[in-house]
């Protein structure tokens, strides 16, 4: 069995680490988990009298079996016992009150990895949840994961970005529904009975990141003979180097969608707000990441200049052209930030090539960055419709809206005397579509996206061998 050598927190000293995933129980595990998996509803029931549904006896017996699993591998988790205790007991009712909908709150709020976040330690997670960006059903999954936490993360973390809640994480192995596009381990997305008073961990898979940017922007760089300078085009090559690179954005995107000056609470989703809002709310806590990484350089920390470059080209290349065009507002930042830097005369496509000024690129992201915050300053003292007209007007002052919007009309256009909320149904689903020079890319680049599908580092790995 492998053998890895990690930090243990608690003695303050080093430990034998077994590989959860070489345990033969963890194959037993995945195996009874996707057993499970088609019998549930969309809720995470088993309706034992739709067509293809096992006897109450058969679930019984399955999910026995990942009892046994999870209880096997847990010695090899002290950390965890606690969490695989309350999740055995949750299993157990599950199937006791007939597996109806699951109920995991008492093994979420047991379950704390941010309270030890040493460098590779593993976890053993199972929950039924539902996985962002990936399978909209709270099916049961199972997944091993490793805590990143090397000590200059920690350092900062600790000085400068304070953020206890945030956990870099990578794969290990899972079960289906991280087979998909999503890349994160959020508490909000699990079955539970009531939401907590308060979230205590999130968790983001910094390996699938870095691996599904590795791999889109080298097609772009290739797609639009883009010149790299020699260390950023070391970096795109590096799986490990881009790892680092996204957990520090990652930390310093998470905590600043509660710094600085606030509006509104930005993903409080009871607030329905038009998605051109979400767009620039995500967009700016990227590019309060950029702006930070253009300091973290100058203070002698390399990840500093590939947090900036990681930003750039992601938002650029993968964001505008990555899923459907409904309210797609993590696109829409995407596209902002392109036709900000093309503007500012930062980006040229000549001769049909992509040419970008690497002296100038971080000062005029910095002033974008610089506009938006000036907008969400000077929002405080707007009424909310007001606001998101003035939002409105950023955004169209350097992305065309579609021909057929109302709101592109002015306020006059719109029926004002319905609360804002209503008017949010007025808003096209494409409300700014993509250029020519998107659409373009959007079709070359279609398998490229499509093969980031369920990506791992392991992936990225292979194609570059």
């Amino acid at each position: 069995m492998t053998e890895i050598l990690v930090h243990d927190a608690a003695e303050g000293g080093i430990t034998t680490d077994r590989r959860v995933v070489d345990h033969p129980a963890w194959p037993a595990l995945k195996n009874a988990v996707e057993e499970i998996r088609p019998w549930q509803s969309k809720d995470g029931s088993i309706d034992f009298e739709a067509e293809g549904a096992p006897s109450p006896q058969a679930a019984r017996s399955t999910l026995d079996r990942v009892i046994a699993a999870v209880e096997e591998l847990s010695p090899l988790l002290p950390h965890d016992a606690a969490y695989h205790r309350a999740l055995a007991a949750d299993l157990h009712r599950w199937a006791t009150d007939g597996f109806g909908v699951p109920d995991f709150l008492d093994s979420l709020l047991a379950f704390q990895p941010a309270r030890d976040r040493a460098d590779g330690l593993q976890h053993l997670v199972v929950f039924a949840m539902y996985t962002q960006n990936g399978n909209p059903d709270r099916n049961l999954e199972a997944v091993v994961l490793r805590m990143v936490w090397p000590e200059w993360l920690a350092e900062l973390e600790a000085t400068r970005y304070d953020n206890p809640l945030f956990c870099g994480i990578t794969f290990e192995d899972f079960t289906s529904g991280y087979d998909t596009n999503s890349a994160v381990l959020f508490p909000e997305t699990i079955a539970v009975r009531e939401a907590p008073e308060r979230f205590s961990w999130g968790g983001i898979f910094c390996d699938r990141e870095a691996a599904r940017f590795r791999r889109v922007t080298e097609a772009s760089v290739e797609l639009l003979g883009v010149e790299l300078p020699d260390d950023i085009r070391e970096m795109v090559a590096d799986q490990q180097r881009c790892e680092q690179a996204f957990v520090l954005w990652d930390m310093v995107h998470d905590r600043t969608h509660s710094h600085g000056d606030l509006p509104f609470d930005p993903f409080m989703i009871k607030q329905r707000q038009p998605f051109w809002m979400y767009g620039l709310e995500e967009l700016r806590c990227d590019l309060t990441a950029f702006k930070e990484a253009v300091k973290l350089e100058a203070d002698g920390f390399g990840q500093g200049r590939d947090v900036q470059y990681a930003v750039l080209f992601d938002r650029m290349f993968r964001f505008p052209v990555t899923g459907e065009r409904v309210r797609n507002y993590d696109g829409l930042g995407g596209q902002l930030l392109f036709a900000y830097l093309h503007k500012h005369d930062v980006i040229r496509w000549t001769d049909n090539t992509l040419k970008i000024d690497w002296d100038r690129a971080p000062q005029i992201t910095n002033q974008l960055c610089a506009e938006i915050e000036k907008l969400y300053r000077d929002g405080i003292d707007r009424p909310k419709l007001v606001h998101w007209f003035a939002a409105y007007d950023l955004v169209s002052t350097y992305l065309a809206p579609h021909p057929g919007s109302r709101w592109a009309k002015g306020p006059d256009a719109l029926d004002l005397s319905q609360p804002p909320r209503k008017l949010v149904d007025d808003v096209l689903p494409d409300e700014f579509p993509l250029s020519m020079f998107y659409e373009a890319l959007s079709k070359k680049l279609k398998n490229v996206i499509a093969s980031t599908k369920g990506i791992t580092a392991a992936d990225a790995e292979r194609a570059a061998a």
